[in-house]
């Protein structure tokens, strides 16, 4: 709960800045609270710091509420903006499989707004595999945009 500020203001920054999310407004501290008391077990929050001051997070959240999804989650990483492209979303990246296939999930899936080419490029280089594209599915910065579907499988 100690990063709780830092990931939300790395959150806020890419809600604002990106397409990475599709939220449209920031989050306040109370909403992001609640989000992370979601996260516990199978379910990670992993943070990367640069001499104590967290720079990137990454999370595995429930897919889905309903009991026969319990073994599959989305995955989430999020870096500083001026921390990005420095290898970080992929160190986040290989712990977070790593814990979620140690964790007993079955597989993970990613939804990636089209033309976030860095987020395709994480997952790709871990195993995922694109599985599908659902067509105009969000309206970002005045922009209807497709979202890829990847997922990968743990055996």
């Amino acid at each position: 709960m100690q990063d709780l500020n830092a990931i939300t203001e790395i959150y806020n920054n890419a809600i604002i800045n990106t397409t990475a999310t599709f939220d449209t407004e920031p989050r306040s501290l109370e909403q992001q609270s609640a989000w992370f008391e979601d996260h516990s077990g199978k379910y990670k929050i992993l943070v990367a710091e640069i001499e104590n001051k967290v720079i990137g997070w990454a999370s595995l959240s429930r897919w889905s509420d309903r009991c026969a999804y319990s073994d599959t989650a989305e995955c989430s990483i999020y870096v500083e903006a001026g921390h990005r492209n420095r290898g970080i979303g992929g160190k986040l990246m290989d712990v977070l499989m790593n814990e979620a296939g140690e964790s007993g999930l079955h597989t993970v899936l990613a939804r990636i707004a089209e033309g976030n080419d860095a987020s395709n490029h994480l997952c790709e280089a871990v195993g995922f595999r694109r599985i599908g594209t659902m067509k105009e599915v969000g309206r970002k910065f005045g922009k209807l945009l497709d979202v890829h579907l990847m997922q990968i499988i743990f055996e």
